[in-house]
């Protein structure tokens, strides 16, 4: 089907993988294939594309994710079946390209969305300003697109057929103490904590805080959480059933671990405030706080034991045309050229500009 003018690369690219997968004659045995989206950010060099390749039994070398990426995923429901196909994005640089997220959530992906967001247990100091800024701006997109897919006249194509179920319908049962007091994320959403066996090696005390307070954050936007290491097979094939159901709508297993010496494992909606208690006691009074709310407080309390570390994520980004894994032999002999004739330029101008002011 001819797309329209206004599509982005991303959308085309999109179309262009679901053509070629039920172009080979699915379609004609009446067979359905599910397409789900599932757009993974998190803390810069947090282990993402080490996670997404094990999710995906992909034997390869995770390389430095690139600004956002493209990739796919398919899944055979049976014998002689359609592949289901998941889009996957994943957003590289930690929080400085949070911009991006416009790219993978759009009025078309919302319908089978999820979201991942994977932080670095091994530096808590960083946690919770990467959290907090890349949830903002992902949940700011996706308010974006609903506003606007609710407001556009309905068609046959329209976005606004097989919208998401309101969140906390999709997650808390009706008689969940805790319904009233949650802020449910717009789809649905894991946390996976990234490193655990780094994150081991903190005093036990700080890991309670952590464990603690990763359990608050998921639970009041209605989200799963697992912490996980790519050096443990369990906790690797754990992730990737929580994986799995996002992308492929399998089960997610019925495994739950809330004690906070062990990894934890929590589906959605199977905690509560009352489970999880009140922030861990720190030097200070808690009242002295001043927080507006209970997620203010928690964030208070946990910046007391971790002070905000700034990622430094826009500092550390590379010149992607200096990446050796993106040489291009020809084109980069040109631009060494087009950089010396401009070093030269830049040089002419000065000694020009130093003539004049001597001249007055």
């Amino acid at each position: 089907m001819p797309k329209a003018s206004s599509d982005t690369l991303w959308e085309l690219a999109a179309a262009e993988v679901h053509s070629r997968e039920v172009g080979g004659g699915e379609e004609d045995r009446g067979e359905t294939v599910s397409e789900r989206s599932v757009f993974l950010m998190g803390s810069k060099a947090g282990g993402k594309t080490s996670i997404l390749l094990r999710c995906l039994d992909r034997d390869e070398p995770p390389k430095p994710t690139l600004a956002l990426e493209y990739t796919f995923g398919r899944r055979a429901r049976g014998h002689n079946t359609p592949k289901d196909i998941a889009h996957l994005w994943e957003l590289g640089g930690g929080t400085s390209l949070s911009d991006l997220v416009q790219i993978p959530i759009t009025p078309l992906s919302i319908r089978s969305l999820s979201v991942i967001l994977i932080l670095d247990l091994s530096k808590p100091n960083a946690l919770w300003g990467t959290m907090e800024k890349l949830l903002q701006a992902a949940r700011a997109q996706l308010d974006k697109v609903f506003s606007q897919a609710q407001q556009a006249p309905k068609s046959k194509h329209s976005a606004t057929h097989q919208m998401p179920a309101p969140p906390a319908a999709r997650v808390l049962p009706k008689d969940h103490p805790d319904r009233e007091l949650i802020s449910p994320f717009p789809v649905p959403l894991l946390f996976i904590g990234s490193k655990y066996d780094l994150f081991q090696e903190l005093d036990s005390e700080k890991k309670k805080v952590v464990s603690k307070t990763l359990r608050f954050i998921a639970h009041y936007h209605a989200a799963s959480l697992i912490f996980t290491s790519i050096k443990s097979e369990s906790l690797v094939s754990k992730t990737k059933s929580f994986f799995s159901h996002l992308a492929f709508g399998l089960d997610k297993g019925k495994t739950v671990s809330c004690d906070l010496n062990k990894p934890l494992i929590i589906p959605a909606g199977s905690d509560s405030f009352s489970q999880i208690g009140s922030p861990p006691a720190v030097d200070v009074d808690i009242t002295s706080l001043h927080a507006k709310n209970p997620k203010d407080l928690w964030k208070k309390v946990y910046e007391r034991v971790f002070p905000h570390e700034s990622t430094s994520d826009h500092g550390d980004l590379k010149d992607p045309a200096k990446d050796p894994q993106y040489s291009e032999p020809q084109i980069d002999a040109m631009r060494a050229q087009k950089d010396q004739e401009l070093d030269q330029y830049k040089k002419n101008a000065a000694k020009s500009w130093k003539g004049l002011q001597l001249d007055t």
